[in-house]
């Protein structure tokens, strides 16, 4: 029984954000897209997967171009992860790029190093086992998100037998939250390979607890977070951006705003994105506006082209969230993490939501902290954006201190060599058995 509830309870932690009431309340079109409501759905697609993708693998065999054994891992679930830890690769050749086997990394898929999963199909024996458990302890989230559960199961096993194969000197994550990433890190902790993360994105209070060997945050926004999450262990330090590091000598100085971004992601809705476009277009006519959707985000916007010819676009896949702000002087967008990313540049970024969905009301906090000035309707929107339009702060920036723990420091700028310096102390105290 200790042994099977051991099992349940690695499970469990793995899937920690799917079990969430805020994972539970997504708007009804983005969940679908992550688990079918209709549970015969649900059936089909574990079964596409198993047949598909790990029966699939058995027949592509993995013909990594670098080393694994004894590197250190930068474990990738997505190509902002990529984006994120590709710094570390650069400055460390003993560090190698990987994800798991059929992970869609985007733009960099041919960049990344795999982890082979063929085996997680003799794992899933384990399923029936693992769902009863659940819904006794989760219930009817647990049925609704069986597929889920399938999915997670049989990581962990996989990635232990991975960790004893190649013997990494380290693994280093960019995300602490996805099934596939929880479950190599608790791999990690059972082989006793030492494990780092490297924030990428701002933090919500329903992540799971702060668990690792040494955790880079960008700011003080970032730990007041996770205090919340639960204990925080391991080694914190506070490094500001680095992935902004290229971007930030050159903040945008406009004294007025002529150019408007507007980004969105999944759940932000078609026609509350729509109607707030027609509204700029209207009151506006002079400025340029620029639509990013999430890369996410598989909907088809080409009615807001047909309708505005003149909005131009900008596609997250190919382009840099930092070039995509540097064409623009102000941001409107809800619930994401480029609020933080366009004042850091200098941009004036407004908070308006894009629906009327209750799982995020001002989810980061940004409004709250004064990252961002908020709008409520369309009007105030239109008045917020005004008073900025002839006069934009020069210093606007300073806003996001208590985001990014660099900002009018010496280190300011250099959060890359900051990192790569703790990561390196850091993996010789590990060697030595001082971590």
């Amino acid at each position: 029984m200790a042994t099977e509830a051991a099992f349940v309870a690695r499970i469990r932690d793995q899937l920690q954000l799917r079990f969430t009431a805020l994972f539970s309340s997504l708007p009804e079109p983005v969940l679908a897209a992550i688990s079918p409501p209709n549970p015969a759905r649900r059936l089909a697609k574990i079964l596409g997967y198993a047949v598909v993708r790990l029966v699939g693998n058995i027949f592509q065999p993995i013909r990594n171009p670098e080393n694994l054994r004894g590197a250190v891992w930068l474990y990738v679930v997505s190509q902002n992860n990529y984006e994120a830890l590709r710094f570390i690769r650069t400055a460390r050749p003993d560090s190698v790029l990987v994800a798991g086997q059929s992970k869609e990394i985007g733009r960099y898929n041919g960049a990344v190093n795999r982890l082979s999963l063929r085996r997680k199909l003799l794992y899933y024996w384990q399923f029936p086992l693992v769902l009863f458990a659940l819904l006794r302890t989760e219930g009817r989230r647990a049925w609704r998100f069986f597929d889920l559960i399938f999915n997670a199961v049989g990581y962990y096993e996989v990635y232990r037998r991975a960790l004893r194969h190649y013997r990494p000197r380290a693994v280093v994550f960019a995300n602490d939250h996805n099934d596939d990433a929880r479950a190599l890190l608790l791999a990690c902790r059972a082989e006793g390979v030492p494990t780092a993360y490297v924030q990428h994105a701002s933090v919500s209070t329903n992540f799971p607890p702060l668990g690792f060997g040494l955790s880079l945050l960008e700011g003080q926004d970032a730990l007041d977070k996770y205090r919340q999450c639960g204990p925080v262990s391991g080694r914190v330090e506070l490094i500001g951006m680095p992935k902004a590091d290229a971007f930030l000598a050159e903040k945008n100085q406009n004294p007025t705003i002529r150019r408007v971004g507007l980004a969105c992601n999944v759940l932000d809705a078609t026609d509350a994105i729509g109607a707030v476009v027609d509204h700029l277009f209207q009151d506006f006519p002079d400025l340029t506006f620029t639509f990013r959707p999430h890369p996410s985000d598989r909907r088809d916007f080409g009615f807001l082209r047909q309708k505005h010819p003149q909005l131009r676009f900008s596609d997250a896949r190919r382009q840099n969230v930092f070039e995509f702000l540097r064409e623009q002087d102000a941001l409107i967008a809800a619930d994401t993490s480029t609020h933080l990313e366009a004042t850091l540049l200098n941009l004036v970024s407004l908070y308006y939501r894009f629906g009327t969905h209750v799982i995020a009301d001002d989810y980061y906090g940004y409004a709250a902290h004064g990252l961002v000035d908020r709008a409520h309707s369309l009007p105030e929107l239109t008045a917020l954006l005004r008073r900025y339009q002839p006069r934009k702060p020069a210093d606007h920036y300073r806003r996001a201190a208590y985001y990014n723990a660099t900002l009018g420091t010496p280190d300011e700028g250099h959060s890359q060599q900051r990192a790569v310096r703790l990561l390196t102390e850091w993996l010789e105290n590990a060697a030595a058995g001082r971590a």
